[in-house]
């Protein structure tokens, strides 16, 4: 039984997908380019799942793996794969990476997904399709992340970024726009309110932040609730997927620079 331990862990860690710590970061160049992160930070919900761990699990190897990696998208697809990829899917893939920190027995599990896009044409493509390229990735091993698998370890990016689907962005050289599709997060909150419950029952608040840097000074932020620095050229937006499901304009956001 020990031996199914880190399949049974990583299987009952995924079904707790919405407790997690999100955070976005958009690092914007002064020639258009800009590098967005989805950062995942699962070390709640492991700190919940360690609560039900025998001693006798906690002293195996099995409990002591740590990985620190980080994969591209597009060297990690299968040829099956790759050829089902359009040019435009093709270049996001080879231009996204996957990290993974996971070490058990510090409570620590952390996935972030990168992307570098060289225009503003480019990021508003990569953020209104990722969730589709997504599905077109293949699970990530967390055991042997080499290799793409359908086996218990595989972690899904898709199940992480597809609700990104629910917002309809603009990005043009002076300003940044994304506004929530309410019909489309209404699907999304019926799809996973068994989770958002469960993540509530154990007072899991879900926190969601935003990050934006910028390489000249800000203009105009439409949020209220958005925070600017005393320079101008960081945006930082905090809530909460709780206060979201309540009032899911808290996350329109609109920035002029």
């Amino acid at each position: 039984m020990r031996k199914l331990y880190i399949p049974m862990l990583l299987v009952a860690l995924l079904g707790l997908s919405s407790c997690v710590d999100i955070e976005e970061h958009y690092d914007f160049q002064a020639d258009g380019s800009c590098k967005v992160v989805y950062g995942f930070d699962m070390s709640k919900a492991v700190s919940i799942l360690m609560n039900l761990v025998t001693d006798s699990v906690r002293a195996t190897p099995q409990f002591s793996l740590a990985k620190d990696t980080t994969l591209n998208f597009y060297d990690a697809l299968p040829d099956s794969s790759a050829a089902k990829l359009n040019a435009e899917e093709a270049s996001m893939a080879k231009s996204s990476d996957l990290s993974v920190k996971m070490e058990l027995n510090k409570g620590l599990m952390q996935v972030s997904m990168s992307h570098v896009a060289k225009t503003p044409a480019e990021l508003q493509y990569y953020l209104q399709h990722i969730s589709t390229v997504s599905v077109n990735t293949p699970a990530v091993d967390l055991i042997d992340p080499k290799k793409a698998s359908k086996n218990t370890n595989a972690f899904s990016v898709q199940r992480f970024v597809a609700g990104q689907d629910y917002y309809v962005y603009e990005v043009t050289p002076h300003s940044f726009s994304r506004i929530i599709d309410k019909i489309k997060f209404g699907k999304f909150l019926q799809k996973t309110k068994s989770t958002f419950a469960a993540a509530k029952a154990m007072l899991i608040d879900m926190p969601y932040k935003v990050v934006m840097n910028f390489a000249h000074p800000v203009k105009k932020v439409s949020n209220p609730k958005a925070i600017l620095s005393a320079d101008r050229k960081q945006v930082t937006l905090i809530t909460n997927m709780d206060d979201i499901m309540k009032d899911p304009s808290l996350m329109n956001l609109k920035v002029d620079y």
